[in-house]
C-alpha cells in the first residue's frame, strides 16, 4: 500500500504550493542518491518524495488524488510534466529526459594582483602598470587543446550530450558524463605545446587606470584578464586591488583630506596669514585674531575625487597650539610675566595653593 502523499511530505492536506515546495526540497536534500550512494532505503524515500510532490504540485492530479486517493490517479490522465521540477535544478541538475545537451564550457578561472599606489595617486587617480602570471591561450592548436591537423572527437560515452542519463524509480535524471566532463568532445591527439590543455602559462603586463577617489581595499575588475579557459571558454577576470600608502602630512576622511598644523600661541591671539599645504600646493590661509585653539579651517574643493561622482572634498586644517618643551630663559621670563599679569599660576607651588583654596571654599 502507498503511504498517503501528504503524510510522505510533511504537510497539512490545506498546504498550499509555497509550503509543499519547502517540504520537498528538504526531503530531497536528505534522501538524494547522490549523497547516500548505495543505500536502498534513501534512494526509496527519495522517489517516494519526488512522486509525493510531482502530484501534489499539479492542480489537477491534487484535485482528483483529494477525491479519489491512488486510484484516481490510475492511467496518467495527462501524464507527468517534469518542469514542476524546475525550480529544483541547483540541487538536482537537469532531469526528466529532454534538455540533456552539452554542459556549459569551462570558464577560466579569476585571478588577483595587488598594486601599491601613492596618497595623491588615490586622491586624483593614474595609470599604473601591473604584472600578472597567467594562462593564455595556445596559438598553436588555437585554444583547442588539440594537435595542429586535428580536432577533438566526439565523445562515446554521451554522444556529444556532455551528459549521461540513468534512471531512479520514477524518473529519469542526468549526471556530467565523466569521460569528457561534460564538455562533449575529447581529445584524441593532444597538442605538444600545450599538451592538450589549450593554453599556456605567461607572464603579463598591464595597464591599469585607476579612478580619483579610491582607498585601500579598493578592487578593480579587468575583465576577461584572467587565466584563459581551457579548450575555447571564456577567459575569467583579474582584480587588482589596491593598498594606499599614507602619507607625511595628509590623511583622508572620506573625501576630505586633513592636515594638522601648530601654531604658537601669539598667532592664535594677534592674528595672523599662514602658508598652509595642500593637495594643490601651499595656499595662503588668514588666522583671525581671538581664534580658538582648536579651531577648524575648511578649504572648499581641495579634498579627494569623489568615486563614482562629480566634484572634490574639502580640506580640514586642524589647528592647535605649539607648547615648547624646553623654554629658554628669556622666554621663560616673559611667560612668567605674562601669567602674573593675568592672575595666572606660574609655579607649581602657586597652582597647588590656588586649586586648594578653591576646595577648601
Amino acid at each position: 500500500m502507498k503511504r498517503d502523499y501528504y503524510e510522505v511530505l510533511g504537510v497539512g492536506r490545506d498546504a498550499a504550493a509555497p509550503e509543499l515546495k519547502s517540504a520537498y526540497r528538504r526531503l530531497a536534500v536528505q534522501f538524494h542518491p547522490d549523497k547516500n550512494a548505495g543505500d536502498p532505503e534513501t534512494s526509496e524515500k527519495f522517489k517516494e518524495a519526488s512522486e509525493a510532490y510531482a502530484v501534489l504540485s499539479d492542480p489537477e492530479k491534487r484535485q482528483r488524488y483529494d477525491r479519489f486517493g491512488h486510484e484516481g490517479l490510475r492511467g496518467g490522465g495527462g501524464g507527468f510534466d517534469p518542469s514542476i521540477f524546475g525550480d529544483f535544478s541547483d540541487l538536482f541538475g537537469q532531469f526528466f529526459g529532454g534538455g540533456f545537451g552539452r554542459g556549459a564550457a569551462p570558464e577560466g578561472e579569476d585571478l588577483v594582483a595587488r598594486l601599491e599606489i601613492t596618497f595623491e595617486q588615490a586622491a586624483f587617480g593614474t595609470e599604473q602598470a601591473v604584472s600578472a602570471e597567467r594562462f593564455e591561450r595556445c596559438d598553436e592548436c588555437g585554444g583547442s587543446g588539440a594537435e595542429k591537423g586535428s580536432r577533438p572527437a566526439v565523445c562515446a560515452t554521451c554522444q556529444g550530450r556532455g551528459q549521461v542519463r540513468f534512471s531512479q524509480g520514477f524518473f529519469t535524471m542526468a549526471r556530467t558524463c565523466p569521460s569528457c566532463r561534460g564538455e562533449g568532445t575529447r581529445i584524441e591527439k593532444p597538442c605538444p605545446s600545450c599538451r592538450g590543455e589549450g593554453r599556456k602559462s605567461a607572464r603579463r603586463e598591464l595597464t591599469v587606470r585607476i579612478p580619483g577617489g579610491v582607498e585601500t581595499g579598493t578592487r578593480l575588475r579587468l575583465s576577461n584578464e584572467g587565466n584563459a579557459a581551457p579548450r575555447g571558454g571564456s577567459p575569467g577576470d583579474l582584480y587588482v586591488i589596491l593598498t594606499v600608502t599614507p602619507h607625511d602630512v595628509f590623511r583622508r576622511e572620506g573625501d576630505d583630506v586633513v592636515v594638522d598644523v601648530e601654531l604658537p600661541y601669539t598667532v592664535f591671539v594677534l592674528g595672523a596669514d599662514i602658508d598652509v599645504p595642500t593637495l594643490d600646493g601651499e595656499e595662503r590661509v588668514t588666522i583671525a585674531p581671538g581664534t580658538r585653539a582648536d579651531a577648524e579651517i575648511r578649504l572648499r574643493r581641495r579634498g579627494v575625487v569623489r568615486l563614482a561622482s562629480s566634484g572634490r572634498g574639502d580640506q580640514i586644517v586642524r589647528l592647535s597650539v605649539r607648547i615648547p618643551k624646553s623654554p629658554g630663559k628669556e622666554e621663560r621670563e616673559l611667560l612668567e610675566n605674562y601669567g602674573k599679569m593675568i592672575g595666572a599660576p606660574t609655579s607649581k607651588k602657586s597652582s597647588f595653593a590656588k586649586v586648594k583654596k578653591i576646595f577648601e571654599g
